[in-house]
């Protein structure tokens, strides 16, 4: 989602009086695991003071795309900065590289450790 909006930026960005579209999901999913201020500390809650939940808690954390009316880059009203933007977009490569490379490594030891298990 965050690279199809970085895209979308980068197509738009001599266009004029366009503004930017963030998408917002780290905050919202901080906020929704610590709490309204993120302060290293996970929420707990108790349905007895003995009781630990035993089902997942609500999770209501959903990426949102919002335009940046902040800042204006240029004097046509377009606030596009071609190098923040593909700084984000080189960001956004490296953080989905990272998680398909480990992604594959728990397959391949979950492989690994089925088929030694079965001999």
């Amino acid at each position: 989602m965050r690279q199809e909006v970085i895209s979308n930026n980068l197509a738009n960005v001599n266009t004029p009086n366009y503004r930017k579209s963030v998408l917002e999901f780290e905050e919202l999913l901080a906020r929704e695991i610590y709490g309204e201020e993120p302060d290293g500390k996970l929420k707990m809650v108790r349905t007895h003071n003995k009781h630990l939940p035993t089902e997942p808690l609500p999770f209501h954390a959903e990426p949102t795309i919002y335009q940046d009316y902040t800042t204006i880059m240029r004097t046509d009203d377009n606030n596009v900065d071609i190098d923040i933007e593909m700084a984000t977009l080189a960001k956004n490569q490296l953080y989905y590289n990272a998680l398909a490379k480990e992604l594959g490594g728990h397959v391949t030891r979950l492989r690994n450790a089925i088929t030694s298990a079965a001999q």
